[in-house]
């Protein structure tokens, strides 16, 4: 038997890693987001809802991740790109820091071979400064051994801000300045981007949150000047492709007109 496609008004099961059986919407050419930016948003409330410690709903949101990322090969995204530790986090518990930098490192290595199998390209964007070596080293090997793909772009903000990394590109910019190699009337928008962690990164064109909370958390601020912003109250390890396709279907519904107009008096 042929499974339907899936709809918005189905209730789509949670599987992680089946690629069987669950079909996203049969969007138009051309109309789905080519970025998707997502701030994976609500381990600690599911995991002390359940009784149990922020760790435990950061490990339940590994499958999420991978689920979603399946959703989005499928449904044709082609960047997305995830805040997975914020310069921000390093406030957080030192053990729960500690943890977060172990996490993201073993999940880089025990995926990579399954996203490299799927066709995904993974990179990183963030800082140096203060990030575990193994973290870094696990991060660069992704990158190597996936560069070649081209299902999907998956970008893992790992020690990453928005603030900062506009601060960065300042920086950069600044010392070319003073060392008389820019002049100051040549600054641009696109020699700030040229200066990002990513310059090639393409603007987002959906920026999507988990539990409910609405707000940026200071992510992709530069690259999200345009982005379309929409807030799902699902915890992030409950999240799955559908939830996405969710997202999608509210992008879709929208107009986007780039600080543009057109004029439409009411008739009658």
């Amino acid at each position: 038997m042929t499974p339907k496609p899936y709809t918005h008004r189905d209730a789509v099961p949670y599987r992680p890693l089946d690629w069987t059986g669950v079909y996203p919407p049969a969007y138009d050419r051309g109309t789905v987001p080519n970025h998707v930016a997502i701030v994976m948003d609500g381990n600690g409330r599911w995991a002390n809802r359940r009784g149990l410690t922020r760790i435990e709903g950061h490990k339940a949101g590994e499958a999420a991740l991978l689920d979603v990322v399946a959703g989005g090969i499928q449904a044709g995204v082609k960047h997305l790109s995830v805040y997975a530790f914020s310069t921000e986090n390093w406030s957080r518990s030192p053990d729960e820091v500690r943890f977060l930098m172990g996490y993201n490192r073993d999940v880089l290595h025990r995926r990579r071979d399954q996203l490299n199998e799927w066709g995904v390209r993974i990179r990183w964007a963030g800082r140096k400064p203060r990030l575990w070596s193994s973290v870094i080293k696990e991060l660069q090997y992704a990158e190597q051994l996936t560069a070649g793909n081209d299902a999907l772009t998956l970008t893992m903000c790992v020690n990453y801000g928005g603030r900062i990394e506009i601060v960065d590109a300042m920086r950069s910019i600044a010392d070319d300045v003073a060392a008389g190699r820019l002049k100051p009337s040549a600054v641009s928008e696109k020699l700030i981007q040229r200066r990002l962690y990513r310059p090639d990164m393409p603007d987002v064109d959906l920026f999507l949150r988990s539990s409910g909370e609405q707000r940026t958390s200071n992510f992709l601020l530069w690259e999200s000047a345009y982005a379309e912003f929409v807030f799902l109250d699902t915890l992030w390890p409950d999240f799955t492709r559908a939830d996405l396709w969710r997202g999608i279907d509210v992008y879709l519904g929208r107009e986007r007109r780039f600080g543009g107009a057109v004029d439409e008096p009411a008739r009658g």
